[in-house]
């Protein structure tokens, strides 16, 4: 599947693969399924896979999207890859803190503070 078709902009950085979304919602099913699918390719296709999500222009994002957050940071680990989050808007982070998924996620401030966590 194209990540542009799932609404997604995939570019590599330095070895880091950046993923950004293109739409301000990611509330739609359907979507979020493409999403999911988007992204186990990309991690599919390296052998040990360094993700950065940002969270930029997201301005709405439902259970289901965190749900394939979960299932995204799995797929990473069990490759023995590092996945990080960025640029999550603070309505959208009190999500992560209430359902404490800030503890399973390396959520950083900006993209760049994200690019240099990595090990």
């Amino acid at each position: 599947m194209n990540p542009e078709s799932a609404g997604l902009r995939v570019s590599d950085q330095n070895g880091i693969t950046r993923v950004e979304f293109i739409e301000q919602n990611i509330l739609d099913e359907a979507n979020i399924q493409q999403i999911g699918e988007a992204l186990g390719e990309v991690i599919d296709a390296q052998d040990d896979p360094r993700l950065l999500i940002s969270f930029r222009d997201v301005a709405h994002l439902s259970s289901a999207a965190l749900g394939a957050l979960i299932t995204v940071s799995n797929r990473v680990k069990s490759k023995n890859g590092e996945l990080h989050l960025s640029d999550i808007d603070p309505k959208i982070l009190e999500i992560f803190k209430i359902t404490r998924l800030d503890r399973l996620f390396e959520i950083h401030d900006t993209t760049a503070e994200g690019l240099a966590a990595f090990s």
